[in-house]
This record gives C-alpha cells, sequence and structure tokens, in this order.
C-alpha cells in the first residue's frame, strides 16, 4: 500500500485549507487506498529559508525529520491556499528547503479558497517552482471554493457523495503516478 504525504501548507490564523487537509487523510483511509500523514506547516514552524537543507552545516532536527518524511513518501498532495494570486510563504519555504527529495515525487495539488474560483490561480506559480526542482506534477486538479462552507473544521464535506467523487478522479490519478513511478524504479 502507498503512504502519502498530504502538506497542509496554510500557517494562517482560522486557515480553512486544513480542512481540506483533514478530508483528504480520512478519505484515503476509509477507502484503504494508502498510509496517510498530514505535515503540518503550521506545527513545523520552520524559520525563513536561509540555504537548501543539504548544505546547511547545522540544521534543525525537524527540517531533518521533513526531509525524511517526504523521501519516505510514494506521493504527495499539497493543500494550499490563494494568498493574492500566490502560495503561502511558508510552502514556498519548505518547497526551496528540500531539493532531491521532491526529484520524481508524484505531486498532486488541492488549491483553496473562500472565493468562487477555488485559488485555482495559484496552480501556475506553484507548478512552475515545483517543475523546476523537478517534481512530477499530476496532471490532475481539485479547487476547493468557499471552503469555509465546503468542508466543517472536521473535515467533513457539506457534500460527501460530490466531494468524495471528485476526490476519487483526483486521488486516483496520484495513485496511477505512485505505481507507474514504483514501477519505473523496478
Amino acid at each position: 500500500m502507498p503512504h502519502i504525504s498530504i502538506i497542509s501548507s496554510s500557517v494562517r490564523i482560522g486557515r480553512n485549507s486544513h480542512r481540506v487537509a483533514l478530508y483528504f487523510k480520512s478519505y484515503l483511509e476509509e477507502n484503504n487506498l494508502a498510509t496517510v500523514e498530514i505535515l503540518d506547516l503550521e506545527a513545523y514552524d520552520f524559520p525563513i529559508f536561509h540555504e537548501r537543507l543539504r548544505l546547511q552545516p547545522d540544521p534543525l532536527p525537524s527540517a531533518v525529520a521533513f526531509s525524511q518524511k517526504i523521501k519516505a513518501s510514494d506521493g504527495v498532495i499539497i493543500v494550499t491556499p490563494e494568498y493574492n494570486g500566490g502560495y503561502p510563504a511558508a510552502l514556498k519555504n519548505v518547497t526551496d528547503l528540500l531539493y532531491d527529495e521532491w526529484h520524481r515525487k508524484p505531486i498532486a495539488i488541492s488549491t483553496v479558497s473562500d472565493g468562487v474560483f477555488g485559488g485555482t490561480q495559484v496552480i501556475t506559480s506553484l507548478q512552475f517552482s515545483l517543475w523546476k526542482i523537478r517534481a512530477w506534477t499530476v496532471p490532475v486538479m481539485f479547487p476547493v471554493p468557499k471552503a469555509n462552507v465546503a468542508f466543517d473544521e472536521a473535515g467533513v464535506p457539506a457534500d460527501k457523495a460530490a466531494t468524495d467523487k471528485r476526490a476519487a478522479a483526483f486521488t486516483g490519478e496520484l495513485l496511477w503516478c505512485i505505481e507507474a513511478s514504483r514501477r519505473m524504479k523496478e
């Protein structure tokens, strides 16, 4: 069974995107699709990026642990809000912190907003950064408009049937890429 890390990108007070991360964890586990761990950037509270992890003489133990979790993951789901058309500094920070860990790692992106567009404006800038560090961005999106209405604080969707149907397509594409990656490594 594959292992998927879900990066919850927002460190903001009252964040709504974390609800979506909680949903994906529940969805994947309830459907026995993968083992799952949420990597909550709010909990990590990394300092501002100064240098890639591999070049740091005395890296933070939490940064080393994060790196190991990404390496051990077969795939990653990034759940990110949109801030003024871009993604949060905390996500940019951790994206730049690592390098080899992202190489050919299947990554699916879920964008989130309180507005009607579901954070879709953020996809271009985030995908470009991930491409530059040689990650494998999965060609599927999971935009979540009006996240504060679409999910409760525990990650339970307001319309479970419709959300699960969308999640099946989204996670199915990620799982396909994970399997393709596994076969290529053999």
